[in-house]
């Protein structure tokens, strides 16, 4: 059976795991990450690329024949990289889905939550440009997003109560009511840690805005390639 493997910098990349399992549920999958060095948000395309090829490596030795770059700064650095290095494999990568967002938005302001590495990245300037020109998009680097899901419990945003979940409220409302103040009608979540947050950032939205999750896109592509193995 074709093994998928999974790699991000932290837990981030589990949505997307959890979404491939769950139209996939018999796949057999790895999943790692570089605990070590996350966030990778703020680090140079280099030293993204050479921690995500390590990982690589290790999950093509275990077998994977499709490898998933769960991870929107290390799908900007390395993977035009690791496609060309490793053409046997078949390699999903992530970037916002500013090209929904820009079609959908009914305001003409859609905002990004993504790193800063994930902005930089040509993909996602390519995507701006050619989907979004005429759109007033708001960039926002969330990195302290990233670091706020890799503390949260293991049952997530749903197992803490109190104190933890108001300043987790406060944290992630500082970045998105700006947002909601410019008019932006569409939140797109640019980064896979950022899905794990969603629930607050749904309820301090409260419908002012759609967020817009491509985990399941993601996970159907991956289920598209899985089947044709």
């Amino acid at each position: 059976m074709t093994k998928v493997g999974f790699f991000d910098s932290g837990v981030g990349g589990r949505c997307i795991l959890n979404a491939f399992l769950s139209i996939c549920p018999d796949a057999k999958t790895i999943y790692l990450s570089d605990s070590a060095h996350c966030p990778y948000g703020n680090r140079t395309a280099n030293e993204v690329r050479t921690f995500t090829e390590k990982f690589v490596v290790e999950l093509i030795y275990s077998g994977c024949e499709i490898i998933v770059i769960a991870c929107n700064t290390a799908t900007a650095a390395s993977i035009e990289y690791l496609r060309k290095k490793y053409p046997s494999i078949k390699f999903v990568g992530l970037e916002p889905a500013i090209k929904t967002a820009a079609k959908e938005t009914r305001t003409n302001t859609v905002a990004v939550l993504a790193t800063q590495g994930t902005f930089e990245g040509r993909l996602y300037k390519e995507t701006k440009s050619q989907y979004a020109s005429n759109i007033n998009v708001i960039e926002v680097v969330a990195q302290d997003f990233v670091v706020e899901v890799e503390k949260l419990p293991p049952g997530g945003i749903a197992a803490i109560t109190g104190e933890q979940k108001e300043r987790l409220y406060k944290v992630v409302g500082e970045k998105i009511n700006p947002l909601l103040a410019a008019g932006a009608d569409m939140i797109v979540l640019g980064c896979t840690h950022f899905p794990h947050l969603k629930d607050i950032i749904e309820n301090i939205c409260n419908k002012r805005a759609q967020v817009i999750d491509s985990s399941e896109a993601v996970a159907r592509h991956i289920m598209e390639l899985y089947k044709c193995q």
